[in-house]
């Protein structure tokens, strides 16, 4: 078992963690106060990179591993974790399900322009007002044939990069008959007519990542606007999910990197009772279970990342990376604020709003108790 990074691997890690320590850390709290994509990082992210990591070369993106993908996320995680999401939702779910499934053309139409970071980006639609973890039977929103056109109707929820996206692919049910072959993709450029994409959600966290409410009446787009083969929309957006599950929780390895850091340094400089904070032995052990649940959570999303490299089953893997380092960012940015104390409740010091970036990692990709589930079956199918 080789545990190091290749050489091509230990640049890509020191180029993206520059760009986070120059384009988006800086900005963090200014996105989340108020509430702003950090477009200035975005037009930058195109020729490094970071922009087209799950698109092909020939249609202008870097196409990265999976462990490449990994390492990006934890170190735009550990900049700012509002342009961190709306990143892999670009990357993940807005641009991957084109470049695995989708035709040629769709291919050369969409890919170069939203992998350049000069236009806008990707968004993938899949939640519904009445339907969240129950993908296969709560999707009410469908699509109809009608000439050369499909005609859409429906509302989705929580959708993230909308109101920034150049499209959003949208997952409809097909076939009215129900069933796991019901539902398909279809990519809606955000101009359509009917389309109305609703005043962005106030949110606990996260606040520089736009999300919406999407509603469609009578949406129209071209038939080529399918993505992959009709009926094959729950198979592509379990996959989808999958992949994305690990960049959420390399995102979470991220903003707990950033929470030890600042608790390290704030133990460091904080005087108590005439000697530092980080002469106590409480100090000392909180850290110590820091350091210690980070470098799990990095080692089993790597190993997630290998095996779908590899392409070896890896569904259970990223189940189990992406519920422990979620719920393991939760545990350490706590105990980072407790080891600030008071000052670490107030918004002056940057481990209150991780502790509010954190929160939302468990809910999207898939819920811990979906982790749960997804897990379990995997161990009674044995």
């Amino acid at each position: 078992m080789n545990f190091d990074l290749n050489e091509e691997q230990k640049v890509w890690k020191k180029i993206v963690h520059e760009f986070a320590e120059k384009e988006l850390r800086p900005k963090a709290r200014e996105v989340d106060e108020k509430e702003e994509f950090n477009w200035e990082a975005f037009r930058k992210a195109g020729p490094v990179g970071l922009a087209g990591m799950s698109i092909p070369e020939d249609f202008g993106g870097s196409n990265v591993d999976m462990v490449s993908n990994a390492i990006a996320f934890e170190e735009l995680g550990w900049g700012c974790g509002s342009t961190a999401l709306a990143f892999t939702a670009h990357n993940g779910l807005g641009t991957a399900p084109i470049a695995l499934y989708g035709s040629d053309e769709l291919k050369k139409k969409w890919l170069p322009l939203v992998a350049s970071g000069k236009n806008k980006l990707g968004a993938l639609a899949l939640t519904e007002p009445g339907a969240g973890s129950d993908i296969q039977g709560g999707v009410i929103t469908r699509a109809e044939k009608s000439g050369n056109e499909w005609i859409i109707n429906g509302a989705k929820m929580w959708n993230t990069n909308a109101s920034i996206a150049e499209y959003i692919i949208t997952l409809v049910r097909t076939d009215p008959k129900g069933g796991s072959k019901s539902l398909s993709m279809i990519l809606v450029p955000t101009d359509s007519k009917g389309l109305t994409i609703h005043p962005a959600e106030k949110k606990m966290g996260l606040r520089g990542s736009p999300t919406h409410a999407v509603s469609y009446d009578n949406v129209r787009v071209p038939l080529e606007n399918l993505i992959g083969p009709e009926g094959k929309g729950l198979q592509q957006t379990l996959s989808t999910l999958d992949a994305g599950r690990i960049s959420i929780g390399a995102i979470s390895i991220g903003l707990a990197r950033a929470a030890m850091e600042a608790a390290v340094q704030y133990a460091r400089d904080r005087k108590a009772f005439n000697q530092s904070l980080a002469d106590f032995q409480a100090i000392q052990f909180k850290l110590a279970n820091m350091e210690m649940e980070i470098e799990l959570a990095r080692t089993y999303i790597y190993k997630a990342a290998w095996l779908k490299d590899e392409g070896r089953p890896y569904s259970k893997e990223a189940a189990i990376a992406k519920l422990y380092a979620t719920e393991m960012a939760e545990r350490v940015i706590y105990d980072a604020i407790q080891i600030h104390g008071g000052y670490g409740y107030s918004r002056e010091y940057n481990v209150e709003r991780m502790y509010r970036d954190a929160r939302l990692m468990t809910i999207g990709e898939g819920t811990s108790e979906i982790q749960r589930l997804v897990i379990s079956r995997h161990v009674l199918a044995g």
